[in-house]
């Protein structure tokens, strides 16, 4: 498989060529920001129209089809429309918490975006704690959303920017235990490791019943933690009327639309770096030559093809299953309660992870 890490060496070295080697690094890194940044409202424009045709489509609907051909300009459309909206600020807001707000949660799901390795040498940095990193800058959403409702000064921004607090955090544990298992497999917390550790198979076929549960685990907690159906509880328009960013208008409500569908995009592709082998190609043991043309694929494709393949399952599973109450979701337990909120799901998970690996031990791995 290609390795654009080659084509990335051979750019660093023509400018440092022609160029001293402060300002060579300099450009290097403003190249990454734009190119970071043109992929970030690509994608982000893609899903938007990518889920309302999904969404369609389980409803027996066409979806957007009068804008532009099959629909395609809509997005621009509805862009163009939020970019000309009047940014209002009420009253009797916190002014400066309440424009900063939006900016956290694009800059969360920004660090996120930018630590995904694409490909075989696509990747912006490589650390050896990237799953720790990722895990930790996903906390400044949180932020985000919880000072979005209070600076409103809206008992429905502050009602939703409880319940997403509670939410996010609640499930961010679960998440943290499947992504440990699959650290457990591959030995390392680096992205890019846990990717080569699946060269000889992807671990939700190779990890056998601990990463089949971990998988499983992950597409719900990601979900909740995302504020996806059916646990798009802060959002709730029968209940509070927009949630967290009712108060919001112009490019602050679009940085908050934004990120929901980013975030959607990157938990879709940390499925599949972790579970389903990155870019990684197919490869069926005893089928050389199906192996040989999957090698041929490059690897941002494969990397993407999967990563889309999520996202229509987290899709799927948001448009099928009706919004659970909060009292079902946090199973009847004070919200401020910390201790009895967390503790049962973590001794819970904990022990079907730990009987999963002994299973794995004693029967599978003889």
């Amino acid at each position: 498989m290609f390795d654009f890490g080659i084509v990335t060496k051979w750019i660093n070295d023509l400018l440092l060529g022609v160029m001293p080697q402060w300002l060579a690094t300099t450009i290097e890194c403003a190249l990454v920001g734009v190119a970071l940044l043109l992929m970030y409202s690509v994608i982000a424009i893609i899903y938007i129209f990518y889920e309302r045709k999904v969404c369609g489509w389980i409803q027996c609907r066409l979806g957007p089809m009068r804008v532009g051909p099959w629909g395609l300009l809509q997005v621009f459309a509805d862009v163009f429309k939020i970019l000309t909206k009047e940014l209002i600020v009420l009253w009797d807001t916190d002014r400066l918490l309440f424009s900063l707000a939006p900016y956290f949660v694009v800059v969360a799901s920004m660090l996120m975006f930018a630590c995904l390795p694409w490909g075989n040498g696509l990747q912006v940095i490589d650390m050896n704690i990237g799953v720790f990193f990722i895990a930790a800058v996903s906390s400044i959403g949180v932020l985000g959303i919880l000072l979005a409702g209070w600076s409103s000064n809206s008992k429905y921004t502050l009602i939703g920017a409880m319940r997403c607090g509670a939410q996010m955090v609640s499930y961010e544990i679960s998440t943290g235990i499947a992504m440990m298992t699959v650290i457990c497999l591959a030995g390392t917390m680096s992205i890019t490791g846990i990717v080569e550790a699946q060269a000889d198979g992807w671990f939700i076929f190779t990890g056998h019943i601990p990463a089949i549960i971990s998988f499983v685990i992950y597409i719900i907690a990601a979900n909740a933690e995302n504020n996806r159906g059916p646990f798009d509880l802060p959002e709730a328009e029968h209940e509070l009327t927009a949630g967290y960013h009712t108060e919001y208008s112009g490019i602050h409500f679009g940085f908050f639309y934004l990120a929901e569908y980013l975030n959607l995009f990157i938990v879709s592709g940390i499925a599949a770096l972790l579970f389903l082998g990155g870019w990684m190609p197919l490869h069926i043991s005893g089928f050389d030559a199906f192996n040989n043309v999957m090698d041929y694929i490059p690897s941002p494709v494969w990397f993407l093809g999967k990563a889309f393949f999520m996202s229509f399952v987290f899709m799927w599973i948001r448009w099928s299953f009706p919004r659970v109450r909060i009292d079902q979701m946090l199973k009847r337990m004070e919200i401020l309660d910390a201790n009895r909120l967390v503790q049962p799901r973590v001794d819970g998970i904990v022990r079907v992870v730990r009987m999963a690996f002994l299973i794995y031990k004693k029967y599978i791995n003889l």
